[in-house]
This record gives C-alpha cells, sequence and structure tokens, in this order.
C-alpha cells in the first residue's frame, strides 16, 4: 500500500470498506461525566445515545490532537506507506482539518522522507466516504498522489448529502439556529432537511412527513446524480429499518447504482437527533 488514506471517524465507512482499503480512522472524542472516549473505538453508538438519554447537558465533543493524527501518519507508515492522503470534515464543523494539518507540520521532522497531503473535504459523513472510496478506486488503478489529489479536490465539488430528521427539537446543538427555536420549531409537524453547502450544515427545506422528505430528497437524487459515479451513500442514526428501506427505494430507482449502509457517528447523531436519515451522491 503506496499510498495510504486517512479520515475522521465522522465519515464513519463501514467496517467491510475500512478493511478493503485499508482506510485508518481516527477517533473524534466524547467526554462525558468527566471521562473521554474515542469515537467508535471506547464508544459505541448504542452506548453514546444511552449518554445522551441520561444527561445530554453533559455531553461535549473535541477534535482528535495533532498528536492523534501524527501516531496515525506513523502507523499507515509502519505498514508501508510511501505517502499519505488525510481527509477531513470541515473546519467549519469541526478543528479537525486544524490538527491534522498540525500534525503534517510535525511530521516533516518525524517522517521527513514521508509525503503527506491533507485536504478540507468542505462537508461530513457519508460524502468523506464518497471521497474515500473514490480515491482508494484511484489508487487501485495506479494513480500518481497527484492525481488522486487533483481528482479529489474536483469530486468535491459535486458530492452532496441531504438529511432528513425525525424532529428539529435538537439541531440547536449544530449551532445554526437557537435552542428555543429547536424546541418551538419541534411543536410543529415538519420533518426539516438539511444540507452541506460551502462547508457549513445548512436547512434544505421542509415537508411535513418522513415520507414526503424522503420522496423529495429521492427527487433532487434522481435529477441530478452522476450515474459514472454509481456509490450511494446512506446513513442512519438509530434507525436501521428505515435506512434498509430507503436503500430498496433507491436501488429500484437506480438499478446501476451501489449504496452501501453506515450507522452515523453518533457525534452526528448528536446534533441531528435520532431517526435522522442521510443520503450522499455525486451530482453532475
Amino acid at each position: 500500500m503506496k499510498i495510504a488514506i486517512i479520515t475522521d471517524s465522522t465519515a464513519a465507512p463501514t467496517k467491510e470498506q475500512q478493511e478493503k482499503y485499508q482506510f485508518e480512522i481516527v477517533p473524534i472524542n466524547v467526554m462525558f461525566e468527566g471521562k473521554v472516549y474515542r469515537d467508535f473505538v471506547d464508544l459505541t453508538a448504542a452506548q453514546a445515545y444511552q449518554f445522551l438519554d441520561k444527561n445530554p447537558k453533559d455531553w461535549a465533543t473535541s477534535a482528535p490532537s495533532p498528536g492523534d493524527f501524527l501516531s496515525a501518519y506513523k502507523k499507515v507508515v509502519e505498514n508501508g506507506a510511501k505517502e499519505i492522503l488525510c481527509l477531513t470534515i470541515s473546519p467549519k464543523i469541526s478543528a479537525t482539518l486544524n490538527s491534522a494539518r498540525m500534525a503534517k507540520e510535525l511530521a516533516k521532522t518525524e517522517l521527513p522522507d514521508i509525503r503527506i497531503e491533507v485536504i478540507d473535504t468542505q462537508t461530513i459523513t457519508a460524502p468523506e466516504t464518497l471521497l474515500c472510496l473514490a480515491a482508494a478506486k484511484e489508487r487501485e488503478k495506479g494513480k500518481t498522489l497527484d492525481e488522486i489529489v487533483q481528482l479529489i479536490e474536483d469530486l468535491k465539488k459535486r458530492v452532496k448529502v441531504f438529511v432528513i430528521l425525525e424532529t428539529i427539537r435538537y439541531v440547536y446543538r449544530s449551532g445554526r439556529i437557537p435552542e428555543v427555536a429547536s424546541k418551538i420549531g419541534a411543536i410543529l409537524p415538519l420533518k426539516p432537511i438539511l444540507t452541506v453547502s460551502d462547508g457549513s450544515l445548512r436547512f434544505a427545506g421542509a415537508t411535513t412527513s418522513k415520507r414526503k422528505s424522503i420522496d423529495k430528497i429521492l427527487k433532487i437524487t434522481k435529477d441530478g446524480w452522476d450515474e459514472t459515479l454509481p456509490e450511494i451513500g446512506i446513513m442512519h442514526a438509530d434507525c436501521l429499518p428505515e435506512a434498509e428501506e430507503l436503500k430498496k427505494k433507491v436501488n429500484q430507482l437506480f438499478p446501476s447504482s451501489q449504496v452501501f449502509i453506515s450507522e452515523c457517528s453518533p457525534i452526528i447523531g448528536y446534533a441531528t437527533g435520532r431517526g435522522s436519515l442521510l443520503i450522499a451522491y455525486f451530482a453532475k
């Protein structure tokens, strides 16, 4: 593996994807009742939601440290990597990118012969995984790191994501709207839809039911999906049956698609609430 691919835990690729493409995952930290847990390492999604149910006011997160990324860089080098591509969550959402870049500077001394490229994906969750998959497939074709970086820089402008919320109640945790507005909005019979634009989480609309929200997003996907990039990512926040049902609909609408389901990092679930569904794809 000449070129290693590293990403943060909010990307949440499936175990199969991690193993097949040897993705190295740097976990974001969760703090709860005085203890620090590493996302998907010390803390499962189910445990995280139990914590949230118990005491949501005592829940907090922090980006991985530069040392965490430096350790990841060293690990992949020990496993044979000669070059490293690191893809991170948008800096408008997390300080993770800054840590990755600081670690790159530290690596100039500790790993002087290793080239490291750090890319701001300007997105979150499944789109990160889609970009990692695209990079891995180019690596398999024997493309150089320069060629892969150029491709990812192009593709990140075309990756789309929509998040369908069960309720607007918890969106204040993302910092997008005040807590009072979230609670008032939760009284209304609305299912909000979020997207990511310019690296920030934004509202994309709302309907009166989750089914209508799903139908709306599927129409948008149908109109914009690039069939030459067949991967479509579906993620869920503790609602696997709904994600599986959404996958069936996607497969029916887009027979040539390659759809995967993964569980959102609970860090994302914290900001969106349980029951959230997410779909990501590359646009034309």
